[in-house]
C-alpha cells in the first residue's frame, strides 16, 4: 500500500497545533526553539528528531567557534555547556607520500587559526542544548521522523506529518501499526542538516536555488580514538592537505585532541570527484597510515565511527531561505563555512536569526507567510560577512588543488594583510557534483590496501561501532526511481560507484541468476546522504526510515 492508500484506509491522522514546528534537533533547530522561548515564553514550540535522542545523529569534527553560543547563552560556562577543551595549538600540514611539510605559523591564514575556539563533541553539545530547550518549555519528540510536508490550498507550508510506524517491507501495516500524526504550525522551520530530505523537496518546489550556483558537498568520514596518555596533547588541532588526494580531487584531513586521552580524526573528500574508482572510506583509512597521522594514534584503540555529508558550496550556493509558511536554517540551507571547516556556530546563528523574525510575526498575528525579516537580518549579520569573505573557497578548488591552495592564500592571508576583508572578485561554477564523474574506462583504477584491523579497518566493523540499527521489517528508505538504471548505467559506465562512495557497505553488486544485480543493505545506512548526492543518474532517493533508526553516535 502507498502512504496515500494507508491514510485513506486508516485516517484521518491525529493533529496537534503549535506556533512553531522545528524539524531536526541539531544546533540550528534547538537554537531556533531556545531563542523563540527567550523572546516570548508563551510561544509554543515543538522539535522533531528522527534520532533516538538529540545528538544521536550529530556528527562533526569538531572545533567550535563559541561566538554564536555565547550570544545564545552568555552564561554557557555557568550552565555547564560541554565546551571543555580550549584549542592550544594549530598545525597545518601538506602531506606527500611518506613525508609532511609544516606550514609556518605566520603563513597560516586567519580562517585556519583557532585561538579562542574549543575542541568538542558536537553530539554532547547538542544533547546539552536539548536539555536547555526542554527546561524552557520546548517539547522535543525524539524518534519521530518528519516524512511529509503539509501544504495549504495556496501552496503555503502548514506543518509536517510524521512517518507511519509498523509498516512492513511489503508496504502492508502489521500488528504494531501506528498512523503518523500531523504537527501543524504557524511557521515551520526545517533544520534537518546537510541534504535534508524535506529541505530538498522544498528547494525544488519553490525554486529556492534559482540563480544560485549548484550546491557542492563533501563526505566526512570520522573516527574517535582513545590513545595512550603519553600521546595525548589536549587542545592540539591538526589539519592536512595533499596526500592521499591527487591534484584534481579535493580533500583533506583533520585531527583534534580532546580531553580524556581521546583523539577525533577524519578525512573529508569532495563529492565533486571525477574518478568513479575513488572510495572516500578507503581514502580515510589510507590517510591514517601516513607517519604524521599514525604518530598520534598508534598504540590506541578506535572507539567510534561515523560518516556524514557536508554542505560546502558556501554563500554562492545558498538558496533563498524563506517561503510561504517556512524557512531553512543551518546545514539544511548550507551555511557551513568550508574555508574554516566550521558549521555549528553558523547553524546556531541562523536559528537565532529566524527566531528573531518569528517572534514579532506571531505577536502581530501573522502566520504562513514569508518571514522576510530573516534573510534581511542574515545579510546584515556577522555570519553573512564571514561567508562573503570565503565565498570563492570551493570554487577555486574546482580548478585544481594547486590553484585552490594558492588563491585561498591570496584571499584569506594576503588580502587581509592589506586590510581587505573580502576579495573584490567572485568566481562561479555551474556543474553539480553528481555530473562530474568520468566513465570508469577513461580513468585509472585505484586499488586500495587491505585493512590490518589495528590501524585500518573495513566498512562492516566500522558500522558496528556506530551503533547503527533499523527495524528490519519496514519499507526500504533507500529508493530507486528506476530499478534498471543501476546495472544498465551505473555499473556499465561507472563500474558501480555506489559500492565505493557509500561509507557503510549499503550497496553491492552481486551475481544472481546469471546476471548482475544491485543489493541494497539498508540496515547498514548511517544516514550520511552520500548516495542521494553522488549517484550520477540521480536515481537513488533517500527517504526517512522509521524514527529512532540509524546510527547512535556516542561521544562523537
Amino acid at each position: 500500500m502507498t502512504s496515500a492508500e494507508i491514510l485513506a484506509q486508516y485516517g484521518p491522522r491525529e493533529a496537534m497545533d503549535y506556533d512553531v514546528v522545528v524539524v531536526g534537533a541539531g544546533p540550528a533547530g534547538l537554537a531556533t526553539a531556545i531563542r523563540c522561548k527567550q523572546l516570548d515564553p508563551d510561544i509554543s514550540v515543538v522539535v522533531l528528531e528522527k534520532g533516538s535522542e538529540p545528538g544521536a545523529h550529530i556528527l562533526s569534527g569538531a572545533v567550535m567557534d563559541p561566538r554564536a553560543i555565547t550570544e545564545l547563552f552568555p552564561d554557557w560556562q555557568q550552565r555547564g555547556a560541554p565546551l571543555n577543551q580550549p584549542v592550544t595549538a594549530d598545525e597545518v600540514l601538506f602531506l606527500g607520500e611518506g613525508h609532511a611539510r609544516h606550514t609556518p605559523q605566520w603563513l597560516i591564514p586567519d580562517c585556519l587559526h583557532n585561538h579562542g575556539n574549543f575542541v568538542i563533541s558536537l553530539g554532547a553539545v547538542t544533547k546539552w542544548l536539548g536539555e536547555q530547550a526542554e527546561a524552557m518549555g520546548v517539547e522535543i519528540f525524539p524518534g519521530f521522523a518528519a516524512a511529509e510536508v503539509l501544504y495549504g490550498e495556496a501552496g503555503q507550508v502548514l506543518g509536517i506529518a510524521t512517518g507511519n510506524l509498523g509498516v512492513g517491507k511489503d508496504g502492508q501495516p502489521h500488528d504494531g501499526f501506528q498512523l503518523g500524526m500531523e504537527l501543524r504550525a504557524r511557521y515551520t522551520v526545517f533544520a534537518e542538516g546537510a541534504r535534508g530530505h524535506l529541505g530538498k523537496q522544498l528547494i525544488a518546489k519553490y525554486g529556492l536555488d534559482e540563480g544560485r550556483d549548484p550546491q557542492s558537498y563533501a563526505l566526512g568520514v570520522k573516527e574517535l580514538w582513545e590513545v595512550p596518555a603519553d600521546k595525548a596533547q589536549p587542545g592540539k588541532v591538526v589539519h592536512t592537505a595533499g596526500w592521499p588526494m591527487n591534484e584534481h580531487t579535493y580533500g583533506g584531513g583533520f585531527l583534534y585532541h580532546l580531553e580524556g586521552n581521546r583523539v577525533t580524526l577524519g578525512f573529508v573528500t569532495g563529492l565533486d570527484y571525477q574518478n568513479p574508482w575513488i572510495s572516500p572510506f578507503e581514502e580515510m583509512q589510507r590517510w591514517k597510515t601516513h607517519p604524521a597521522i599514525r604518530a598520534h594514534i598508534e598504540g590506541g584503540k578506535r572507539i567510534g565511527y561515523g560518516a556524514r555529508a557536508i554542505t560546502a558550496g558556501g554563500l554562492l550556493s545558498l538558496p533563498k531561505l524563506v517561503f510561504p509558511g517556512g524557512t531553512l536554517v543551518g546545514c539544511d540551507a548550507g551555511t557551513l563555512n568550508a574555508a574554516r571547516i566550521k558549521g555549528s556556530h553558523a547553524a546556531i546563528k541562523t536559528g537565532m536569526l529566524v527566531a528573531e523574525a518569528i517572534a514579532p510575526a506571531l505577536k502581530a498575528g501573522r502566520s504562513h507567510d514569508e518571514l522576510s525579516a530573516y534573510p534581511e537580518a542574515f545579510e546584515k549579520s556577522w555570519l553573512f560577512e564571514e561567508l562573503h569573505a570565503t565565498r570563492n573557497f570551493k570554487q577555486w578548488f574546482k580548478q585544481g588543488n594547486t590553484i585552490g591552495t594558492l588563491m585561498t592564500g591570496v584571499e584569506q592571508w594576503f588580502l587581509p594583510k592589506l586590510g581587505i576583508k573580502s576579495p573584490p572578485w567572485t568566481i562561479h561554477r555551474k556543474t553539480p557534483d553528481h555530473a562530474r564523474l568520468h566513465a570508469a574506462s577513461q580513468v585509472e583504477r585505484i586499488t586500495y590496501p587491505k585493512p590490518d584491523g589495528v590501524l585500518t579497518f573495513d566498512r562492516l566493523s566500522s558500522v558496528f561501532i556506530s551503533n547503527t540499527n533499523h527495524e528490519e521489517n519496514q519499507p526500504a528508505h533507500l529508493t530507486l526511481k528506476d530499478a534498471a538504471v543501476p546495472v544498465a548505467v551505473n555499473l556499465f559506465k561507472y563500474a558501480g560507484p555506489e559500492a565505493r562512495y557509500c561509507p557503510a557497505g549499503v550497496y553491492e553488486y552481486v551475481q544472481k541468476n546469471g546476471s548482475e544485480q544491485l543489493v541494497i543493505n539498508a540496515q547498514n545506512c548511517v544516514h550520511c546522504k552520500t548516495c542521494d548526492i553522488k549517484d550520477p543518474t540521480q536515481n537513488i532517493v533517500w527517504v526517512t526510515p522509521e524514527g529512532g533508526g540509524g546510527p547512535n553516535y556516542a561521544g562523537m
